[in-house]
């Protein structure tokens, strides 16, 4: 249109999350999540502040905590962007299709989904999965070819969103969009020109929202496959949103139009 954190199992980006993540946004999303089982948590040694609340939650949780110095540190996750802190975990999962259809109705909500159609950038996607986070989207859909996956890249962006947000990894987007609208979902693109705007689109019902590559935007069959296309109007000189600030964008004015400003308003401040 946002980590389980940062993470390698090889030494190349494009490996899928596994073994290790680090930054300590993701690893404090790791232990608050639960999610995963964590065998051991790396500190840097004499390191205080931030990373005692690292420490403090590993040990409650009965985790392994073990002092390194930095140069170590940086040998176990492969990069030297740790913060100090690096977790060996067991490797994440992509979730089934199937368990995203069964979200909307645990919480009592319309359907809200995103689709990603071959966005390469793994930066966006960690953008995509800390929006869909920020958003309470029910779960974001990636095809297995042609795009980016869940690599340590993308989890850095998402700064610990992808320990909440599930994201299910489909070999056939078109036909994916296909059984959700069997399941009662409409598909609305996301397209430079030509589509309606999204305040002028009933974004009330379920829903699942597609964006496009950063350079080509949707592919011809999946924009066929759209129920409605929506475009963000642009005011200025530049021709388009990121496709990661245009999900931002989109989602927020679905978040509005499902919850009434007052509700918003109340919403906002009971988190606060």
């Amino acid at each position: 249109m946002v980590g389980r954190g940062h993470a390698r199992r090889a030494a190349t980006d494009s490996a899928p999350l596994s073994d290790v993540l680090f930054g300590r946004n993701p690893v404090l999303a790791l232990l608050k999540g639960g999610g995963r089982r964590t065998d051991e948590i790396a500190v840097l040694a004499g390191a205080t502040g931030p990373l005692a609340e690292v420490v403090a939650r590993a040990r409650r949780a009965g985790v392994k905590v073990s002092y390194r110095t930095r140069d170590q540190l940086t040998a176990i996750a492969g990069s030297p962007h740790h913060q100090g802190v690096v977790a060996r975990v067991a490797a994440a999962e992509y979730a089934e299709l199937d368990d995203l259809l069964e979200i909307p109705a645990e919480r009592g909500e319309p359907a809200f989904f995103l689709a990603l159609d071959q966005v390469q950038d793994p930066r966006n996607l960690g953008a995509v999965l800390r929006t869909a986070d920020a958003f309470a989207v029910h779960g974001v859909i990636v095809p297995k070819h042609h795009q980016v996956g869940l690599t340590g890249a993308a989890a850095k962006t998402a700064m610990g969103a992808a320990e909440s947000v599930r994201v299910a990894r489909e070999t056939n987007l078109a036909a994916t969009l296909e059984k959700l609208k069997q399941s009662g979902v409409w598909i609305h693109g996301a397209t430079a020109t030509g589509g309606v705007a999204p305040w002028d689109a009933d974004l009330t019902g379920p829903l699942c929202l597609v964006l496009g590559s950063e350079g080509g935007g949707l592919r011809p069959l999946i924009g066929r496959t759209c129920d409605v296309l929506l475009s963000v109007p642009m005011l200025g000189r530049v021709g388009s949103l990121n496709v990661s600030a245009a999900a931002a964008v989109i989602c927020y004015e679905v978040v509005r139009q499902r919850r009434p400003s007052r509700k918003l308003l109340d919403l906002t401040k009971t988190q606060n």
